[in-house]
């Protein structure tokens, strides 16, 4: 196996940084294109076994990436607990009903119960475990729970996620209640997830940004912290709050293997603040793929420079899906050249 990135994350010493993108696995990718078009839904293709062990593997094939992420969605936890979902085209996910008041929070399942209809994720797991033949090492992911409290209260993206913040105000214990049973499936979500033959699990915090210094730590990072404490002994985790500025403290004393950050963090601030407490990964722009091969190289180039061993290489977001191909490419091949010698 390529055990770069498990390498990076035990704390070995290794030649170069690994490489993957988070949602590498999607458009950019003609072949994902192919397997997607066959279908009706996007919730077609993450609930059907083979083609999402298909599409889970495409960029290791096709890019060359050192390590694989299942392909999945955050709202499988939201959807389990009982809320169903869409993916409107040019709109992202649309619930069709939300909470509104604690007889909608009492009527959510929670723990193991919830984390069992998600079944189809595990079967997932251990198909790509087939296929995969020990290649690259899997990565299995989950929403956190202030994330998923966002769309299951807001009911769809939004930029300030009003709905949900005003809840925590008005209604403080009822968000508690929500959030702990989002916590209490996630737990036994990841659990079954590694137990399946995940190796490494991502927490996605994707709209931390929205909340305060204080509500996050108090609304976010606690249950954060209590998933992590929750996992098995010995997972290797890595924590993406993006946008929590002010919390860089707090998450540094989170339990978790590595913490992922976006592109408004410079490597200079990441490395005198964080040391090797713990794993950084990240955080080129996702633009700069769009930019001249000469100007990817470049940019990459100065991140990896900036970080010592212990780094993992990512975007500071999602790949864009109009992102053209040649410049994930001369990406991910930047950093497959680079060597630690070299600086």
């Amino acid at each position: 196996m390529n055990r770069l990135l498990l390498d990076v994350l035990d704390g070995q010493q290794t030649e170069r940084p690994p490489v993957w993108l988070m949602r590498q696995a999607g458009r950019i990718l003609p072949q994902y294109r192919a397997v997607r078009a066959g279908l009706s839904s996007f919730k077609e293709l993450v609930k059907n076994t083979d083609k999402a062990a298909e599409v889970t593997i495409q960029p290791v094939d096709e890019l060359g990436v050192d390590a694989a992420i299942v392909f999945s969605d955050i709202l499988v936890i939201p959807e389990a607990m009982g809320l169903d979902y869409e993916l409107v085209k040019n709109t992202g996910p649309v619930f069709s009903r939300v909470i509104e008041n604690e007889k909608d929070i009492d009527q959510m399942g929670e723990g193991d119960a919830a984390a069992e209809k998600i079944d189809y994720v595990y079967d997932v797991i251990q198909e790509i475990n087939k296929r995969l033949e020990n290649r690259v090492p899997l990565i299995g992911f989950c929403g956190a729970p202030w994330t998923l409290f966002c769309y299951m209260l807001e009911g769809h993206g939004s930029k300030t996620f009003s709905k949900a913040r005003r809840f925590l105000y008005q209604h403080p214990e009822q968000s508690k209640r929500l959030l702990d049973k989002i916590t209490s499936v996630t737990i036994a979500y990841l659990t079954r997830q590694i137990q399946s033959g995940v190796d490494v699990v991502q927490i996605f915090d994707s709209w931390a940004g929205v909340l305060g210094h204080e509500k996050y730590n108090e609304f976010g990072l606690t249950y954060i912290r209590r998933i992590l404490e929750g996992l098995p002994e010995g997972t290797r985790s890595i924590v993406f709050s993006k946008g929590a500025y002010s919390s860089l403290d707090q998450l540094i004393d989170l339990p978790c293997t590595a913490l992922s950050f976006d592109w408004m963090r410079t490597a200079k601030e990441l490395t005198q603040k964080i040391g090797h407490k713990k794993v950084i990964q990240g955080n080129l722009d996702p633009c700069v793929l769009y930019g001249a091969p000469e100007v990817i190289e470049a940019e990459t180039k100065q991140i990896l420079s900036a970080f010592d061993r212990g780094h993992i290489m990512n975007l500071g977001h999602g790949v864009y899906p109009d992102t053209p191909l040649e410049g994930v490419r001369h990406f991910v091949n930047t950093v497959k050249s680079y060597r630690y010698d070299s600086i």
